[in-house]
């Protein structure tokens, strides 16, 4: 699909949709008011006879019957007040599909309201809209292969800002793309040497450097956790760096870690039926969103020098696995008492902590789908945030504001750690269900070599198992948007 802007609005314009905004009252900007008196007032009594509220999320499909050479109108409610970046892009998506789902395949759109997040925001939330909103994923769709389908989408603007807001918007919107693309893959296309290649394809494409270490590598780096999660598969773990270096000086330098495990089986500790088993393919969303969010630095003009690591397994059930009672050496030195072979993504994480900091990181932020715990603590929408520095733990929830994304600090308590010292070794890989997020994120702790860190417990939103705004059922990309931000938020910041 492309997106384009256009210098301004025509009702004379032949498409099949218009995407109007609408105020509660129903109050429509100037295009609608054109509409509407083209109409002699059929738009305003429509929405008045369906009672149309405005708030966002709410979007009306009217035909115009051949009275205008536009088809159809798609009002979409915007709220009362300012509009946030959220509020756009929710209000966007929404039109986008609903015209799609009225069979549009070129659409035309008003200029989205800028208020007080400026024109270049309000246009990047509007093109985020309109891409996620009707992302579809159909690899693997043979039959009943949707035939409706968006072809051009249009909106109105034709300043600098607007064209950045387009660039900006593509960006990240691609980007949040290519994580659902990885965490939609079923297990047996994406296993840790396929997502290596990909990464490889990907650092080419963007710019970025990168570098495969494959199991003798990791035996020789001492990563002794990602090594044993890994045994019990006949697809070797692999830890993946990729390194984005700016085009200026760099400003300094931050180290994103990503889980991912492209299946867990639980291991030993084997997962029970009816335990969502099927979707397990989505452990590995963490790792997901830092390739991803990689590939849209460039394309930001982010300031620093950035370092992606992935730590990749298969935690499969064989006579080589992994278990329970086992004592490993994490890269760091430290050993590892392991309790449960289902809680092996901290595993993975602990070497790539390590090893990410040892790459001259001055701040690390880990993602993973690490914990039931932080669903039954935030639900199905909410991300567990830690972290040992206030300032970076500030700037990541700031950095929704633009994002939309749900970011809730929890408590790193240190009486806690006691719950995972070891009885044989250094550590215990759990601390029992109580506070079992908690414990997870202070073994994490251990591992990050005392730098500023922050730890992202995505293992709510990574999924969605229903349609959602802008997203649709299965692997979502969350964290990818809320990374960028704050990257963008920590270079304006002196």
């Amino acid at each position: 699909m492309e997106i384009d802007l256009l210098p301004a609005v025509s009702v004379e314009r032949e498409v099949d949709a218009l995407v109007i905004p609408v105020r509660p009252g129903p109050q429509l900007d100037p295009t609608g008011t054109e509409v509407d008196a083209r109409l002699d007032g059929a738009l305003s009594a429509a929405l008045r006879d369906a009672d149309f509220s405005g708030k966002v999320g709410k979007t009306m499909v009217i035909p115009t019957l051949g009275r205008l050479p536009v088809r159809r109108v798609v009002v979409t409610g915007i709220g009362d007040g300012a509009s946030t970046a959220n509020d756009l892009r929710r209000a966007w998506a929404i039109a986008a599909r609903a015209a799609r789902d009225a069979g549009a395949r070129s659409v035309v759109s008003a200029a989205p309201p800028t208020g007080d997040l400026g024109e270049e925001r309000a246009y990047r939330a509007a093109v985020e809209g309109v891409r996620l909103g009707l992302y579809e994923f159909l690899e693997y769709r043979t039959l009943d292969r949707p035939e409706k389908r968006v072809e051009r989408f249009h909106i109105a603007g034709e300043s600098d800002a607007a064209r950045r807001g387009l660039a900006a918007g593509e960006a990240v919107a691609s980007a949040v793309s290519l994580a659902r693309d990885l965490v939609n893959q079923p297990a047996d296309a994406l296993y840790p040497e396929r997502l290596a290649a990909i990464a490889q394809e990907t650092a080419s494409a963007a710019g970025l450097e990168c570098v495969v270490h494959d199991p003798a590598a990791l035996q020789d780096l001492g990563a002794g956790a990602i090594l044993a999660v890994g045994k019990g598969s006949v697809r070797g773990p692999r830890l993946i760096h990729l390194t984005y270096r700016p085009r200026g000086t760099s400003r300094g330098t931050i180290g994103l870690v990503g889980k991912a495990i492209t299946f867990d089986t639980g291991g030993v500790n084997l997962k029970p039926t009816g335990s969502g088993l099927e979707h397990m393919k989505s452990d590995m969303a963490g790792g997901a969103a830092v390739l991803a969010t990689m590939t849209a630095l460039a394309a930001l003009d982010i300031p620093f020098t950035v370092h992606g690591v992935i730590a990749a397994a298969e935690n499969m059930l064989s006579g080589s696995a992994f278990r329970p009672g086992d004592v490993l050496r994490a890269m760091n030195g430290k050993t590892i008492e392991v309790i449960s072979t289902d809680a092996e993504g901290r595993l993975v994480l602990a070497d790539a902590l390590t090893y990410t900091a040892r790459q001259g990181a001055e701040v690390l932020i880990d993602l993973a789908t690490l914990t039931g715990a932080a669903v039954v603590a935030l639900g199905r929408q909410g991300t567990a945030l830690y972290g040992t520095d206030q300032a970076l733990v500030d700037d990541l929830v700031a950095a929704t504001d633009l994002s939309g994304e749900k970011l809730w600090p929890m408590p790193l308590w240190d009486e806690y750690r006691e719950l995972i010292r070891g009885d044989v070794a250094d550590l215990k890989n759990s601390g029992g269900r109580a506070g079992g997020s908690i414990t997870a994120a202070l073994f994490l702790r251990e591992f990050t070599e005392g730098k500023p860190w922050a730890h992202l417990d995505i293992a709510g939103p990574a999924w969605a198992d229903k349609v959602t705004d802008y997203a649709g059922k299965g692997g979502t990309g969350h964290g990818v948007s809320t990374l960028l931000a704050f990257l963008e938020r920590r270079a304006t910041q002196g």
